[in-house]
């Protein structure tokens, strides 16, 4: 059974339930009351929950609105979980909703998901991370009316050339390119993933030159993750660990 007085967020996953973490699908088998965003949640999350369970669609609902529910299920004792999409730790929103729980003296604890980036990198069948070409990832947005930090400007981030994952941000594709393309050359590989996951599924792959046209024309506007990179298109990279002349800790090179 779970602790009582307390508050789980679980990371639903990027939308196929099969890919939520067997804690986070127990936990929510067993919640009296799920607070989730509707709009990012699969039906087959649902489908889940016990007989009698309450829950809230916070889509519509400002945080002084769906906190007070929160709050008062975790004091009546209930099993309380907020879903989020993907991963809680990523653009979830979780920071302030942590912040009211400690004014309130309520506990909490964080169960992880499976981040959409990586649910998109695996329809790619990509890895991310590619020896000798890019070692590095970098998750980030655009600017909109949540305003980036000095230094993390999409152009500040292009100058490092590597592995770019930017979230919530393809409706403003050409934005995106022309930002880019002051550090990457034209013909750098870039994937769109629309929907990473779900049944309805889209990829839109091409490089920065002709991206924005085909995201545009395959009508993707929101929910979809953009990856730039040249470990896209990378093949022949052998890293270290499996090559017999590199010796490690379980393992002595062969001559």
């Amino acid at each position: 059974m779970v602790s009582e007085s307390k508050v789980w967020f679980v990371g639903a996953g990027p939308g196929d339930p099969d890919l939520l973490t067997v804690k986070g699908r127990r936990l929510i088998e067993q919640a009296d009351t799920v607070l989730y965003a509707g709009s990012l949640m699969p039906d087959g999350l649902l489908a889940l929950a016990k007989p009698g369970s309450a829950w809230h669609n916070t889509a519509k609902m400002a945080l002084g609105e769906f906190m007070p529910l929160m709050v008062d299920a975790a004091r009546a004792g209930q099993t309380v979980v907020r879903l989020a999409s993907g991963d809680p730790a990523i653009y979830g929103a979780m920071g302030e909703m942590v912040d009211w729980l400690k004014r309130e003296g309520i506990a909490y604890e964080v169960v992880p998901g499976v981040s959409s980036f990586l649910a998109a990198a695996a329809a790619l069948g990509h890895e991310l991370t590619v020896p000798d070409v890019a070692q590095t990832i970098i998750l980030t947005r655009t600017e909109g009316r949540t305003k980036m930090p000095s230094g993390e400007q999409l152009a500040d981030l292009a100058r490092h050339r590597t592995t770019l994952v930017i979230f919530l941000s393809t409706q403003v594709i050409r934005m995106i390119v022309d930002e880019l393309l002051t550090a990457y050359p034209p013909e750098t590989p870039v994937a769109v993933v629309y929907r990473a996951s779900w049944p309805d599924q889209k990829i839109v792959r091409g490089t920065l030159e002709n991206i924005a046209e085909r995201v545009i024309e395959a009508k993707i506007s929101m929910t979809a993750i953009v990856i730039v990179g040249e470990a896209l298109a990378a093949e022949g990279h052998r890293s270290k660990l499996y090559d017999e002349t590199f010796s490690h800790a379980f393992r002595r090179a062969k001559a």
